[in-house]
């Protein structure tokens, strides 16, 4: 829990400490809104698991996790787009109002979007490992564990908030921003490979390396999920993996720090007529 909570806690904590920087802090209450959505679903997808089919496996698991890995990719894509909008409209002042762009794209849907789909992601496959864990383990334990993993998540994800409020502001867009764009490629990454061990994906090169001898770099092990969770980090991809996390991640990041061009001057308006000539023009020196 500590594992699903920090992936899902770093996007919020980065979502909320962006609305702070930029003086939007009314958006968050539709920040919050989609975090509590999220949570809701996560429960009631949980308890119909639990009622029902009792476990989500196979094909059908994979195609629902890959579904869920492109909505919030695309999300986040938007995200980082916005992000760097607003870093051209604020200028350094944290007060000054949003551009009209913004104002008139009504964000409140979209930041709730992130949020939830942040916070969903992470929330199903979290109920769905405390269902299979319930069957070698009682309910109390369980329950302990994962508000104990939940507690210290919450923490980390305030650590990074008081952090992001206390960079530069051009610094602040720049690295929440490029950890937004590695967050969204491996996601990429990763629906390809559900879709692929799915059988709805073939392949041309199932291993571009293989480091599996390294045991803390795979999924075996609490940090070899985190990287994969967090990076799209498998220690045996696919050339279709690696492809699709480079052909996201290349591009992207070319276009998030790229100089935006500068418009062109406006015309004069007096365009068309003489100019007045300079205070000493025609005088010889």
């Amino acid at each position: 829990m500590v594992r699903e909570g920090f992936e899902a806690a770093l996007i919020v904590a980065i979502v909320f400490a962006y609305l702070r920087r930029i003086g939007r802090t009314d958006l968050g209450r539709a920040a919050w809104a989609g975090v509590g959505a999220a949570v809701a679903l996560s429960v009631v997808v949980g308890v119909v698991i639990h009622l029902t089919l009792g476990n989500l496996v196979g094909p059908a698991r994979l195609r629902a996790f890959a579904a869920v890995s492109l909505a919030a990719a695309a999300v986040l894509t938007w995200m980082i787009f916005w992000m760097r909008r607003q870093a051209r409209a604020i200028k350094g002042e944290l007060e000054q109002k949003v551009d009209q762009a913004v104002l008139t794209a009504d964000p409140s849907r979209a930041v709730a979007a992130v949020t939830f789909l942040a916070v969903i992601r992470e929330g199903i496959e979290a109920a769905l490992f405390l269902l299979a864990v319930t069957t070698s383990s009682g309910g109390a334990q369980v329950a302990l564990g994962a508000a104990v993993g939940i507690a210290i998540a919450v923490a980390l994800g305030a650590l990074v908030y008081a952090g992001g409020r206390k960079l530069p502001m051009r610094t602040f867009f720049q690295v929440t921003g490029m950890v937004i764009v590695v967050f969204a490629a491996g996601l990429l990454a990763r629906a390809v490979l559900f879709l692929q061990t799915a059988g709805d994906l073939g392949t041309v090169a199932d291993s571009v390396y293989d480091v599996t001898g390294a045991a803390w770099l795979t999924q075996r092990t609490e940090v070899g999920k985190m990287l994969a969770a967090l990076f799209g980090w498998d220690p045996r991809p696919s050339i279709e993996q690696v492809l699709a996390w480079f052909g996201y991640f290349v591009p992207i990041t070319y276009l998030f720090l790229r100089k935006p061009h500068q418009k062109p001057p406006t015309p004069n308006a007096a365009a068309g007529q003489p100019h007045a000539e300079p205070v000493g023009a025609g005088t010889s020196r």
